[in-house]
């Protein structure tokens, strides 16, 4: 007999050779009904293998707060979409079919791409697969027979070939197919219930341009046919939410490709936006002792190679260029160039903490298939800084750091605190190429981060392998309206910097030490962070970083003269305003002004010429009656200032 600890620490005892589903089974039938696949030692396997020492178990369902259970469930989906693409398609070749966050998909060698007819069949084909209720079976082979078993799959056996030398090679069959995996699937094809067809699209053969184009399907399913159609529901509300549609119904800022994939135009509007919030962050931090500099987007190779950035950074980096003597290459982070900054004169004790700050211009060498919009670009705007402390300061700054990100995020954007989430991102210990190397460096980083959480009283939890090449770092994620974890701010404790850019400044007892460097970012790039504001807010913009904060809507041409009046009034005390006098129906002007997200419209007739008044209609709540101008001015004036 062995001993299995289960999740709630109770102790199981069964005969050696026991499957998960049989320890499922022995707990209860409901669980070994919904069970997709086990966790043994941290190690996820699939729901029939067969347990022979004691070990700690946890059995995944669906319905789990993690993906595993989901993923088992849509990974099983996906062999059944490639089973159905094989029926209708023979001469299709396959690839791979990972399941992902949401869903699954599978990547396909065929001669043209995907129809919607041709999805549609092969949505009707994979439900006639399920009804069938095919037995799934795990067996394997060794690498020759591995071989010959998917000899017309050449893209099957690249993958057999590429796998390590005494690498398990196993395959899953179902009915009629086989397709090799590492699993774990369900039982059988019968267990998936509800599946969907989302979309499909040209994909390159492990995602590099130089391989073969494939289509790639996208699918999901679920146990419940209610989990589909409110998940259908979301995809719709993600529509509605996706920032490229709402940067392009607003103006806000369009791409060409002439210009090139990752670069984006800001048109006025989105220029607006920016502008506003670049010059609020930065006012924040002059109040906080920052001193901005600006320092050039290109540098000589040599300084990346000082900072670690070439060793450890340079497949995300654009090539180098010869210039004359030199070879230069475009910025990804500017924390280089603030160190040469901090160097350039002699530092006492006294001085610290220096804070230096900086709107930097950075640029990634992303892939053309991985930018998107403002959400990931190739050149990108970064509200970055580096402060340069003592060791007894360490603890101050991280904390002024943390409340001006509370401060920010909540308190200015009015993001709820239950939507935020502390991350102590720290290296993989396992995966130490990654990082620069000086264990003593890490472990007193790490711990020093751990410690200030803990002393601040901040709940958190540690991510191994999520740090920066040069040190660990506390990662605010948020919870958007999708429901998705983004991290925009983040603060980074760095020993390594200083070490190698030999970095000093003198003691109170009069000789040289070592300062230690915070690097923080607190709306990350204005791109993404703009990115973001789109799709949580709907392009429904607060009144104070709205582009355009009132339109003035004259019913007739009588009222003209009455609203440029008002206009250039409102704009002597910076309040962003237009005039809508085009020669159309107020309703007609009112519904535009909606559709743009005005956050108040003055709706001007021969009553409020009269009285020297104002007609207003709010974004949120309609119709909110009538006020004399300066009354209106004075609120319009408190809200931009309280950021309301």
């Amino acid at each position: 007999m062995i001993k299995v600890t289960l999740k709630d620490g109770s102790i199981l005892e069964v005969e050696k050779g026991t499957s998960i589903y049989d320890v499922a089974k022995k707990i209860s039938e409901g669980l070994a009904r919904v069970a997709t696949c086990g966790e043994v030692d941290g190690k996820i396997k699939d729901i029939r293998y067969e347990l022979d020492s004691d070990c700690n178990l946890v059995i995944h369902t669906f319905a789990d707060d993690d993906l595993e259970g989901k993923k088992a469930y849509w990974h099983t989906t996906s062999h059944i979409m490639a089973q159905a693409v094989k029926r209708l398609f023979p001469e299709a070749k396959l690839a791979i079919g990972p399941a992902i966050d949401n869903g699954f998909y599978y990547d396909f060698d065929v001669e043209k791409p995907f129809t919607d007819e041709d999805k549609e069949k092969i949505e009707a084909e994979m439900k006639k697969i399920i009804k069938e209720d095919y037995k799934i079976e795990r067996f394997s082979l060794p690498k020759k027979e591995a071989l010959e078993l998917m000899k017309d799959e050449p893209y099957k056996q690249e993958l057999i070939n590429d796998l390590p030398e005494g690498e398990e090679i196993s395959f899953y069959r179902q009915g009629d197919f086989t397709d090799l995996c590492a699993g774990p699937h369900l039982q059988s094809t019968g267990k998936i219930n509800k599946v969907k067809i989302l979309s499909s699209s040209g994909a390159y053969w492990k995602g590099s341009e130089k391989n073969k184009m494939l289509q790639r399907i996208y699918a999901i399913s679920f146990p419940k046919a209610s989990q589909l159609e409110e998940y259908l529901q979301f995809l719709e509300e993600a529509k509605q939410r996706d920032h490229r549609k709402i940067g392009k119904d607003l103006e806000i800022f369009m791409t060409h490709k002439l210009v090139g994939a990752g670069l984006p135009m800001y048109l006025p509007n989105g220029a607006t936006i920016r502008r506003i919030l670049e010059r609020y962050i930065q006012d924040k931090e002059i109040s906080l002792g920052y001193e901005h500099v600006y320092t050039p987007s290109l540098a000589n190779v040599e300084l990346y190679k000082v900072s670690g950035h070439w060793d450890h950074y340079k497949e995300d980096m654009f090539p180098a260029m010869k210039m004359d003597n030199e070879e230069m290459v475009l910025r990804p982070m500017n924390c280089p160039h603030h160190m040469l900054i901090y160097k350039s004169k002699m530092r006492s004790y006294r001085d610290l903490p220096i804070r230096i700050g900086e709107l930097a211009h950075d640029f990634r060498y992303e892939a053309s298939g991985t930018v998107c919009g403002l959400e990931r670009v190739r050149e990108m705007c970064q509200n970055d800084a580096h402060l340069f402390v003592r060791p007894d300061q360490i603890k101050e700054e991280v904390g002024n750091i943390l409340n001006l990100i509370k401060e920010v995020y909540q308190k200015d954007f009015r993001f709820p605190a239950s939507s935020f989430k502390y991350r102590l991102s720290l290296r993989d210990k396992n995966n130490k190429e990654k990082y620069i190397d000086n264990d003593e460096m890490w472990e007193t980083a790490e711990s020093q981060l751990r410690q200030i959480l803990k002393e601040l009283n901040i709940d958190f939890y540690e991510a191994e392998g999520e740090a920066a090449f040069y040190g660990p770092k506390i990662d605010i994620q948020i919870k958007t309206a999708l429901n998705h974890d983004v991290t925009i701010p983040t603060c980074q404790l760095d020993f390594a910097l200083p070490e190698r850019f030999e970095l000093e400044y003198i003691g109170e007892d009069g000789k040289a030490h070592r300062p230690v460097v915070i690097h923080r970012a607190i709306l990350g790039s204005s791109d993404r962070f703009i990115s973001f504001l789109l799709e949580e807010t709907k392009g429904n913009l607060p009144l104070w970083l709205a582009p355009t904060q009132i339109k003035i809507l004259p019913i007739t041409d009588k009222e003209h003269d009455y609203c440029h009046k008002l206009r250039e009034e409102f704009l002597k005390d910076g309040i962003r305003v237009e005039v809508d006098d085009r020669n159309e129906k107020t309703g007609y002007k009112i519904r535009d002004a909606q559709l743009h997200k005005i956050p108040y419209m003055l709706i001007i007739g021969p009553k409020e010429v009269e009285k020297n008044t104002v007609s207003i209609r709010s974004r949120e709540d309609g119709d909110i009656g009538t006020m004399d101008i300066e009354e209106f001015k004075n609120k319009v004036l408190e809200e931009v200032k309280n950021k309301n």
